[in-house]
């Protein structure tokens, strides 16, 4: 499993006010990679990147507000297919049915999430 697994990907980070998540990032130094609309959730959404960390801020208008609040973390991954099934028949819980897309970047990106033993989310998510 490990030699899919490339790295990091994103941190997912809710929020109520995603222009002011924004301009507290770019004064970080982060600038802005992508910003886009995930129509089937309904939210805006800006990808904020420093060097090789890249954030992802998503506005739901129930963002915690608090310590702990870091929604996902994904990593990313050369074969989310065989990724998935190997999850799957490991035993982990997964958070999806069958893997989904994004219209994400230029092509998309295809994904799936598993929920941790601390009840986080870890989402393997392939560019395509």
């Amino acid at each position: 499993m490990a030699e899919t697994i490339n790295g990091l990907q994103h941190i997912g980070l809710p929020t109520n006010d995603l222009e002011k998540t924004v301009a507290f990032y770019e004064g970080l130094g982060f600038s802005v990679a992508l910003r886009t609309v995930n129509e089937a959730a309904g939210e805006q959404v800006a990808f904020l990147q420093l060097k090789e960390l890249m954030i992802e801020a998503y506005q739901t208008g129930r963002a915690a507000g608090r310590a702990g609040a870091v929604d996902h973390i994904a990593l990313d991954v050369a074969d989310v297919d065989t990724l998935f099934v190997l999850l799957r028949d490991g035993g982990y819980e997964l958070l999806d049915d069958a893997v989904r897309f994004l219209p994400f970047w230029a092509r998309g990106v295809r994904f799936f999430t598993i929920l941790g033993p601390n009840g986080e989310k870890v989402e393997f998510s392939q560019k395509l």
